[in-house]
């Protein structure tokens, strides 16, 4: 794998300080993130329109959203081939989220490159797709700009914690599940807070806008399921920026994917999850709504991913020292297919 490997301590990363720098990065760099091999025009346009041979859920008849994807296929169509005529893959990823997209503060390199979990991704796509895994053009878009960008043709493609489920599936198209995950809460160790019930009576509590998170929360406060006097109304485009502000205390908890959430614990030893998640939940990798083939060459790359290893290898890289060897998450999703 192309990644850099993580390094055994990350001395000065947690912390306020830390934190705070790395959303003004996030804003900073929040435009394209060149390589340093860069191929093609330097255009970040999508692939052209898909093989138009497979259907796409609608939200009124979804059930089960992470099964609705295309069979995998090496078969290439108009998306794949203005990809391979453009000579780089261009995809949507996060810059600050510990061991999934982020910027390692202590690394020494001159141009200082993307790591983590979802980051190899990326690069495993660009390396099947084009024969190098450094034929990628990162773009760093904020929570809430996920599909925009998408719809735009600003990248081909979103590779970032990205929760399929049924609204979504009906302005994007999906891989099938490369990730189990669910929401949790996060709050100091000292909060009385004890997970997702009665204790968020009350409580301010932060999440991304666009986020699964944010629906759930705003759901279940409707439906009487979670306490009426629950804040929920303090959401920010990046989920990030939730951390700063429960540091800051400006706000009692977060909820965010488990996931994240555990990779943001491990940054900061004063905050802890509370309670175990409370949904089930699977991300995927975002493309065009009708780009078939590349679904199916992604869905084709993922099974590869799988088989030989190389997603095993990148969660203990990444992601086994805060989710764990034998959590359900340390194992890969077998897709079904629509």
């Amino acid at each position: 794998m192309h990644a850099r490997r993580l390094r055994a301590s990350l001395k000065g990363w947690g912390g306020v300080g830390a934190m705070a720098v790395v959303c003004a990065l996030a804003v900073a760099f929040a435009l394209l993130l060149p390589h340093t091999r860069p191929a093609g025009d330097g255009s970040t346009g999508v692939g052209g329109q898909g093989v138009a041979d497979g259907s796409h859920a609608k939200a009124e008849e979804c059930k089960n959203p992470e099964d609705q994807s295309l069979s995998p296929s090496t078969a290439e169509g108009a998306s794949t081939a203005t990809i391979k005529k453009r000579g780089y893959v261009s995809v949507g990823v996060d810059q600050n989220s510990y061991r999934w997209g982020y910027r390692n503060p202590n690394s020494t390199a001159k141009d200082v490159e993307l790591e983590g979990f979802d980051i190899d991704l990326a690069r495993r796509i660009a390396e099947d797709l084009l024969g190098d895994a450094d034929k990628i053009r990162f773009k760093a878009i904020p929570t809430n700009q996920r599909i925009p960008a998408i719809q735009s043709g600003q990248v081909d493609m979103v590779v970032r914690t990205m929760t399929i489920n049924c609204d979504r599936l009906e302005q994007v198209a999906f891989s099938a599940p490369y990730f189990l995950t669910g929401q949790q809460v996060l709050a100091p160790t000292s909060s009385t807070i004890e997970g997702y019930d009665e204790t968020l009576a009350d409580k301010k509590i932060c999440s991304a806008k666009g986020s699964t998170a944010y629906d759930k929360l705003d759901a279940d406060r409707k439906a009487g399921r979670l306490p009426s006097s629950t804040d929920i109304s303090i959401t920010v485009p990046n989920q990030l920026d939730c951390l700063v502000r429960l540091q800051l205390g400006q706000v009692d908890a977060v909820v965010t994917d488990g996931a994240l959430a555990a990779s943001q614990a491990a940054q900061d030893p004063t905050v802890e999850l509370k309670g175990d998640r409370f949904t089930t939940e699977y991300y995927g990798v975002a493309m065009k709504k009708d780009a078939d083939d590349l679904v199916r060459r992604v869905n084709r790359i993922l099974e590869d991913y799988r088989e030989d290893g190389g997603w095993k290898r990148s969660y203990g890289t990444w992601l086994s020292a805060t989710l764990g060897s034998d959590s359900e998450s340390a194992t890969p999703p077998r897709p079904t297919y629509a």
